[in-house]
C-alpha cells in the first residue's frame, strides 16, 4: 500500500454551476470518470472502444463540502481494493486544500464478446498494487 495517486488539476467552467453560485452535483461523477483515464490505460493502451475491457459495476459518491467556479480543483485516484475480476477506484476531489468531495467506482474487468468478467491480468496487479491507498 502507498499514498501514490493520479491527480488530474483543473478549473470549472461556468457551465459546471448552478443556481446556486456553486459546483452542481452532477459534475462530479463525469470529473471522476474523466480522472480515471489513466486506469483504462492499462486495460486498454490506446483507449481504442473496440478492445474496451472494462465496465463500470457500481458508483457512490460522497458530497463534503460545497465547490465553487472560482478556485481550481485536484481529483486524486487512488486504487481501494483489488479483486479477482473487478477492483476499487477510489477518489478524492480538493479545492483549496479542503477535501469536498470522494467516491469509489467498481470496475470490472470484462470480455463483451462472451459477455462474462474475466481474471485481471497479473501484470495490471502489480500496477494497480504501486496506487493501493493506505
Amino acid at each position: 500500500m502507498s499514498d501514490k495517486y493520479f491527480t488530474d488539476t483543473f478549473k470549472p467552467r461556468f457551465s459546471d454551476t448552478d443556481g446556486l453560485g456553486h459546483i452542481n452535483n452532477t459534475m462530479v461523477p463525469v470529473w471522476f470518470e474523466g480522472a480515471r483515464d489513466e486506469i483504462f490505460k492499462w486495460f486498454t493502451p490506446d483507449l481504442d472502444l473496440t478492445k474496451w475491457r472494462l465496465i463500470l459495476a457500481k458508483i457512490d459518491v460522497s458530497f463534503i463540502a460545497q465547490m465553487y467556479y472560482e478556485y481550481e480543483m485536484e481529483v486524486r485516484t487512488y486504487i481501494g481494493r483489488i479483486g479477482g475480476s473487478s477492483f476499487d477506484v477510489y477518489q478524492e476531489i480538493w479545492q483549496r486544500d479542503s477535501l469536498v468531495a470522494s467516491g469509489t467506482a467498481v470496475m470490472v474487468h470484462f470480455d463483451y464478446q462472451a459477455q462474462k468478467a474475466v481474471k485481471i491480468p497479473e501484470d495490471i496487479v502489480e500496477k494497480m498494487t504501486e496506487y493501493l491507498k493506505k
